[in-house]
């Protein structure tokens, strides 16, 4: 289990929010809350893109899951992203290297949506941390490998657990999106949409939506020793 939850929160957690206990409720008990994927303020390291089936014997969601896990790549240079099947659909987990502010998440998922999946949902349901079971049909939810997405189109789900050395491997060879990378491609999808930042940027960074871990870095790119000054302004 502990492999497991190294690899998910090298990937995706801020780095002790997870303890081994609250990871084991979150694998065996239905009726526990979901891990959670974000700081108290709203900052994460994931952005989990979900595609549900439309209807019984629908596919599409594949067919759409595929399209955009390859723009991602093709467009915006990201990593190869990990693939879940949720007990509803499937989804798509953008790591990010450093933790990203609840606003820019938000409008990142906004203008991802515009550009790659404009008939998604307008608010699509958040997606649980895998491997846990579904709430509402007790199935299991779990990373797969994504030549094998199709095999899960009608049911994207598993009846049991997954073998949790399974769920390691599969996650072992991802890789974080870098912070400049995601900066980047921000600038690139808010030119193709006319979005206007909601501050002015500072060197790529957006300082008024920025963590103390960002002004920090930002302030080190400078050459710059922060002391208490810099952080309360």
């Amino acid at each position: 289990m502990q492999k497991l939850l190294d690899q998910l929160t090298r990937l995706y957690l801020t780095p002790g929010a997870l303890s081994p206990q609250a990871f084991a409720q979150h694998l065996q008990d239905a009726d526990a809350a979901p891990a959670a994927l974000s700081a108290p303020d709203g900052s994460a390291r994931v952005l989990a893109i979900p595609f549900n089936k439309a209807s019984p014997g629908d596919t599409a969601h594949w067919t759409r899951l595929c399209a955009v896990a390859n723009a991602l790549q093709s467009d915006l240079g990201f990593p190869p992203p990990a693939v879940s099947i949720s007990g509803a659909g499937f989804g798509l987990w953008l790591s990010f290297e450093h933790s990203v502010p609840a606003a820019l998440l938000r409008e990142c998922m906004a203008l991802l949506q515009q550009s790659y999946f404009p008939e998604g949902e307008a608010a699509p349901p958040a997606l649980a941390l895998p491997p846990c079971t579904h709430g509402a049909t007790g199935l299991w939810a779990a990373f797969i490998h994504p030549d094998l997405g199709a095999s899960f189109a009608d049911e994207p789900w598993l009846e049991m657990a997954p073998p949790e050395h399974g769920q390691v491997a599969l996650l072992e060879p991802l890789e974080s999106i870098a912070h400049d990378t995601f900066l980047q491609a921000l600038a690139t999808l808010r030119a193709r949409h006319g979005a206007v930042p909601s501050a002015p940027p500072a060197s790529g960074l957006l300082l008024a939506d920025a963590t103390l871990e960002d002004i920090v870095r930002h302030l080190h790119a400078k050459n710059i020793e922060p002391t208490f000054k810099h952080l309360i302004r």
